[in-house]
């Protein structure tokens, strides 16, 4: 155990305190040193739980659907944890929204955890924070882990940086259906969810996705149509299908673990810069005349260079 682990907090988690799992990511979401520590001391009781990104344009019911397939893994006995990523305070940096209020018939039941995590300032996308959040509810038990992004442009691509599939919620009434397609969502997608399949125009939907399908490169995985009624709960055990027939297909194909390196390369580099920007911070800080030449010369670039190359 390392000198800045708490281990109250510590033997806390690991008799399966879901407040110190909280509190565990409360400490990560605030970027706390402390939590290497704690991570460090977890590592030999972690597991890896399946991770499965759920996205979309808002209003296409994305929590409606996640909180439909927790009702279902919860059936199948097993332990789940949704991770539902807000928009940032722009002051505290915390997730505005909390808790999502539909999920909330699951509140008291120990094996569903949810919580709702600010994006750090990438509107709808996952932080670094996300991804150490899953290794720690690894650690604490739960066999799958869903993550729910805001559904806001560009930045829902980031889902697939973390989740082993990826999950792209659509419905017939928002207008432009394949608008999400268009801005690149095309090629992140492992399954398709038209979700509110009991309005009018849902058929078309499906048509133009399986259009847009047919106009891609041929891949191993050909990401499959599903249609949904989440508040019912009909399609949904078809969906989770879905989901553990791409998980084998990672694993048949070595996806799987070629995608777990390639994380953990991208996590590195998302550290080192998180660190790289700490120390920046902190050199100007305590530099007096490193800033004043900052200021004076206009030079970014060459100050970094000599803050990095700096003996610590």
């Amino acid at each position: 155990m390392g000198e800045n682990t708490d281990p109250v907090l510590l033997k806390r988690f690991r008799s399966g305190d879901v407040r110190a799992l909280a509190r565990a990511i409360s400490l990560i979401e605030r970027r706390d040193e402390s939590v290497r520590e704690l991570e460090q001391a977890l590592r030999p009781d972690a597991k890896t739980p399946g991770v499965a990104g759920f996205t979309g344009a808002p209003g296409t019911g994305k929590s409606t659907l996640v909180d439909a397939v927790v009702s279902l893994l919860r059936k199948k006995q097993s332990s789940v944890a949704v991770l539902a990523t807000d928009p940032n305070s722009p002051f505290s940096g915390g997730a505005i929204l909390g808790d999502r209020i539909r999920m909330q018939r699951h509140a008291l039941d120990p094996k569903v955890f949810i919580r709702s995590m600010g994006a750090r300032g990438h509107l709808g996308g996952l932080s670094l924070a996300s991804r150490e959040a899953i290794r720690l509810l690894g650690a604490f038990g739960f066999d799958e882990v869903i993550l729910e992004t805001v559904g806001v442009g560009q930045s829902e691509l980031e889902v697939a940086a973390v989740a082993d599939t990826t999950v792209v919620v659509l419905t017939p009434n928002l207008g432009d259906s394949v608008q999400m397609i268009k801005a690149g969502i095309l090629e992140i997608a492992d399954i398709f969810v038209v979700n509110k399949a009991d309005l009018d125009g849902y058929t078309r939907v499906m048509a133009e996705l399986r259009a847009m399908l047919s106009l891609a490169p041929k891949a191993e995985w050909k990401p499959p149509i599903l249609a949904t009624v989440a508040s019912r709960q009909e399609g949904v055990e078809q969906l989770w299908e879905a989901v553990l027939a791409h998980r084998r297909h990672l694993e048949k194909s070595g996806q799987a673990q070629a995608l777990s390196e390639q994380r953990l390369r991208d996590e590195t580099g998302e550290v080192a810069a998180e660190l790289a920007r700490r120390r920046a911070r902190q050199a100007l800080e305590d530099d007096p005349e490193l800033a004043r030449r900052l200021l004076a010369d206009r030079t970014p670039y060459r100050t970094a260079e000599e803050i990095l190359d700096r003996k610590r």
